[in-house]
């Protein structure tokens, strides 16, 4: 992946949508046929592993490969693997975050990748305020203390992918994005007053465009559903794909696309937007924080 230039927020994501969609229909056709992956692998002069990798859409893909393997699972009708080849040539399509590439660890690749293909956005955020709506000032702060001793420039770098990330939510394919921020992650300071009162701002400003609904969970609620702490729940137009929760570590990323796990996340999501204070209500706590910082 490794495009720079101004792209749409198709062009410079789809890539990862269509490794995915690409990678579950392999697997799906394999398992029909009753075909292990090692005896893939064999087909395709590779390792089980790699199948694996392929059909979790986490590799590139070649042409001749994705040909054997339709071959090897009897997809014998032209129309059907001009389709799948067709979807294997633009998932190989490079992404303009890739130009980032040693700002940020290869396993959020994928997630920008994703972020940027998403229809609907939903997060819970209790460290800090989410990505896609800090501001320069306070985005700096935040990546500053999680990268103490790096060089400037690599902040600088980092930060720069941030305000990238963030153009998909004024594209013209901008996705809804429902976010729910704890009071914590509003009171925690991040630089000095001033960045956190313009981040308040921005926030409040953020929180009326039509796409955008924020709410704030605040601390009188008391104990609340999101206690196993800060996740983002991303769905996408293509009906193929399931809805994929992101649970972000410090060395790495899970990515659940189960459909029982995914239910416990949307349980937890809808009980935080039922028991948080609706956006008008949210507004005013975030103005109230904004006279009290």
């Amino acid at each position: 992946m490794g495009r720079v230039g101004p792209v749409s927020a198709g062009e410079s994501s789809g890539s990862v949508v269509r490794r995915i969609l690409l990678g579950s229909q392999l697997r799906r056709l394999r398992e029909s046929r009753g075909i292990t992956r090692e005896a893939a692998g064999y087909s395709i002069r590779a390792s089980e592993s790699k199948i694996s990798r392929m059909e979790l859409g986490r590799v590139s893909f070649k042409a001749r490969d994705v040909e054997d393997l339709l071959t090897l699972y009897g997809v014998a009708d032209v129309a059907e693997r001009e389709a799948l080849l067709g979807l294997a040539r633009e998932a190989n399509v490079a992404g303009w975050w890739h130009s980032y590439g040693n700002a940020l660890p290869g396993w959020f690749q994928t997630y920008v990748g994703l972020e940027g293909a998403a229809s609907l956005i939903r997060i819970y955020e209790v460290q800090f305020v989410h990505g896609l709506l800090q501001t320069e000032a306070y985005a700096h702060a935040v990546v500053a203390r999680g990268m103490r001793g790096a060089p400037a420039a690599d902040i600088e770098r980092r930060v720069a992918l941030r305000l990238e990330r963030q153009k998909v939510l004024v594209s013209e394919r901008a996705p809804v994005f429902h976010a729910v921020l704890d009071e914590a992650a509003l009171r925690r300071p991040y630089g000095e007053r001033d960045v956190m009162r313009a981040q308040l701002r921005h926030l409040i400003d953020m929180s009326e465009q039509s796409n955008i609904t924020l709410q704030v969970m605040p601390f009188s609620y008391g104990g609340h559903a999101g206690e196993s702490g800060s996740f983002t729940m991303l769905r996408f137009p293509e009906s193929d794909l399931s809805d994929i929760v992101y649970l972000e570590q410090l060395t790495s990323a899970l990515y659940l696309d189960k459909a029982e796990e995914v239910a416990q996340y949307e349980k937890a999501m809808g009980c935080l937007r039922k028991d948080s204070p609706g956006p008008e209500e949210s507004r005013d706590l975030l103005r109230g924080l904004l006279q009290l910082t």
